[in-house]
């Protein structure tokens, strides 16, 4: 067996960051920004009026001063005159600065009587102009690799960019197995269970930003499991849940050997997931998942999450683990690293009492898996532990 950092680093080797596309603006959100993204224009392009008022010139700004007013500016038809002594333009929220004007007097400030202003209230030093450019300017960079967010695409879309480069999203297919196993919605045997950990998986996968393709569920022969991976062709991460260990029925290894799978590793000393396997099938990384669905979900969080993560070109591929206080005690660890399911809040981090590796409603109960060292002895409350928030 080998520790969950080497195996991560053996997974790393088996990924490589995917090549980039390019898509519409308005289809870029969440998506990995491949390459720098460039602004074609300043923002604002002039002096724009930050408020309602008058624009004049700062030096004639007292109180009870008057001014005429000679026209007016409103966004998206500036005035285009010249503000002179005694002059004022009517301005609206986003116009630009008539030439010769500098200050912005708010229409709260002034009293007006027909092309007449008067300065009814000192205004204040505030000129109330934004400065061209005072957003971002020319050449201003939005640096890659960068998740998308909604606030990125409204930046890019003020900078004229509206075709973006981003990472090709990972393709991952979904193979689960066993004779177990029916599909949500229909309706088992006595001896059946439903298919969980696929559709978790696909849920985390696709938040990373991976296209998932769920499989047929494969029986278990050697010719259903044939097919899956057949079907699995062209994806460029092929994971299978269950059948990874060494049971009568646990076909995977010998099935994936049989068509090629060249393996990188088996067995990790960790828990909950140590029969987890991967290696390279033609021209896909392949990952062997336990059938336990903690086991799948934690391995997940750990390895799955990671490799995509990586595909895309995130340099961070797993965050980096967090510290909080026990608010209740431990016992000592066992000889594997243990990810134990818990409950991080405003007082600190439990871990959660039932750690059983078939238990889904413990795991969706949890925000964070509390990180146990080999060995790691008996731990009383206050004492500060790592965690992973999930």
């Amino acid at each position: 067996m080998i520790t969950v950092e080497e195996a991560r680093a053996l997974l790393y080797d088996l990924v490589s960051p995917l090549p980039a596309e390019t898509v519409k603006l308005a289809d870029a959100a969440g998506r990995v920004l491949a390459q720098d993204v460039v602004a074609t224009r300043d923002q604002p392009p002039f002096a724009a009026s930050s408020m309602d008022g008058y624009a004049l010139k700062s030096t004639e700004v007292e109180l009870h001063a008057m001014f005429k007013v000679i026209g007016e500016s409103v966004a998206g038809k500036r005035f285009e005159g010249s503000v002179g002594p005694g002059q004022a333009v009517r301005i609206f929220t986003g116009a630009p600065i008539p030439e010769g004007a500098d200050f912005v007097v708010i229409q709260e400030d002034t009293e007006r009587r027909g092309d007449l202003i008067t300065i009814s209230d000192l205004p204040g030093v505030k000129t109330n102009i934004r400065p061209a450019g005072v957003d971002f300017s020319t050449g201003t960079k939005i640096h890659a690799p960068r998740r998308l967010r909604a606030e990125d695409i409204a930046l890019m879309a003020a900078m004229n960019v509206a075709r973006i480069p981003v990472a090709r999203k990972p393709v991952v297919a979904l193979i689960s197995t066993g004779d177990e196993l029916v599909m949500p919605g229909e309706t088992p045997g006595p001896d059946q269970i439903i298919a969980s950990n696929t559709f978790g998986l696909k849920a985390l996968l696709e938040d990373a930003g991976a296209q998932v393709r769920i499989l047929p569920i494969a029986r278990d022969t050697v010719s259903s499991l044939e097919t899956a991976f057949g079907l699995a062709e062209g994806a460029d991460l092929v994971v299978t849940i269950g059948g990874a260990s060494v049971g009568d029925y646990d076909l995977v290894s010998d099935v994936s050997t049989g068509l090629g799978m060249e393996q990188s590793f088996y067995k990790i000393r960790m828990r909950p997931g140590k029969p987890l396997m991967a290696g390279r099938l033609g021209r896909s990384a392949m990952v062997g998942l336990p059938g336990n669905p903690v086991s799948a979900m934690v391995c997940g969080y750990l390895f799955l999450l990671p490799m995509v993560r990586r595909m895309l070109g995130i340099e961070q591929v797993l965050p980096p683990l967090q510290t909080a206080r026990l608010t209740e005690p431990l016992g000592k660890n066992g000889p594997r690293e243990h990810y134990m399911r818990a409950v991080r809040d405003e007082s600190g981090i439990r871990a959660c009492g039932d750690q059983d590796s078939s238990l889904l409603s413990v795991l969706a109960e949890a925000n964070a898996l509390l990180v146990r060292a080999p060995h790691d002895p008996d731990r009383s409350v206050g004492e500060e532990v790592q965690y992973l928030p999930i």
